[in-house]
């Protein structure tokens, strides 16, 4: 028996506290209402629940319980709220740190879960952005590989889509991008010492395989979304592949709940100019996975 979680680290992750200021808290909660709430209510296989991940101070924050009122409504959406930060190695710290914020945070949001994780067997955790999407069959097809101990379920390729024109092209990344779920025994999932030694942890998604025998599926299954201020830089990432033709792009519309999503339009930024530049370089992840190659005392100077 098997329980899936689709989780949500919406705040808590990366530099600034993990949080960007309200105004950018109410136009990713608008991107998911516009694209990423479709998504998960247009899946064949509605048989898992979605994990939001907050700060502990976003109990208190009048958007994010505005937020769970509104999913309060939706019938038929299964959703957990939890307050203890991201449950995932944040590699924006020095890993001692970031160890350290993980385990912190596996203790904090675990217990919560442990009703809903009931008598299954294994659990199924798998990783859905506030701002990205899967289509139809994503969660029937995961859910369809038998559970076996340390093994992850992946896409490998899938589209990009601007959210403000809903232009959608191939993406096609040469490491494992973040649309992947671990395969975890129940019994270790809800046990943070044991769930963070099985994880290893993992310093990024790049590195899931690294740690796990690794499924990948050869359909495309995922959308990455380009939204907000940054939408000309992320979407002429260089993953970027063909534009689909006119046919190809409303199948992906409609495999993702989003063919009458309205478009998400917002003000360009000076800080995301200088972005578009660097996302449009190659040696951007070069030097990344030179970093996480680094012995930690290097990390930390």
């Amino acid at each position: 028996m098997i329980k899936h979680f689709l989780y949500v680290p919406f705040t808590g992750l990366g530099l600034h506290g993990g949080y960007r200021g309200d105004k950018w808290l109410r136009n990713r909660i608008k991107v998911f209402y516009r694209f990423v709430l479709p998504s998960i209510m247009n899946q064949s296989n509605q048989n898992f629940t979605v994990w939001f991940s907050w700060r502990e101070e976003d109990r208190k924050n009048p958007i994010v319980q505005q937020f769970k009122q509104t999913l309060e409504g939706v019938r038929d959406f299964n959703f957990i709220f939890t307050y203890g930060g991201v449950c995932f190695y944040d590699d924006k710290y020095p890993p001692l740190e970031a160890k350290d914020r993980l385990l912190k945070s596996l203790q904090a949001n675990l217990p919560d879960l442990k009703d809903l994780v009931g008598e299954a067997e294994w659990v199924y955790m798998t990783i859905q952005p506030s701002d990205d999407i899967y289509l139809s069959g994503a969660v029937e097809a995961i859910q369809a590989v038998p559970p076996f101990e340390s093994m992850a379920i992946g896409y490998k390729d899938g589209y990009i889509m601007n959210y403000a024109t809903k232009e959608i092209a191939e993406y096609n990344p040469d490491t494992l991008p973040p649309f992947y779920t671990i395969v975890f025994p129940s019994s270790v999932f809800l046990n943070p010492f044991e769930h963070i030694r099985y994880i290893g942890p993992y310093v990024s998604h790049e590195y899931v395989k690294d740690k796990f025998k690794l499924r990948t599926f050869v359909a495309r299954g995922f959308v990455v979304g380009t939204h907000g201020s940054n939408i000309s830089t992320i979407f002429n990432h260089p993953y970027k592949g063909r534009t689909l033709t006119n046919e190809e792009h409303d199948t992906v519309l409609i495999k993702t709940g989003t063919l009458f999503s309205e478009p998400i339009v917002s003000r360009n930024r000076l800080r995301l100019v200088a972005r578009n530049i660097l996302n449009l370089m190659p040696l951007q992840d070069r030097l990344r996975k030179a970093y996480h190659k680094l012995p930690e005392k290097k990390k930390k100077n």
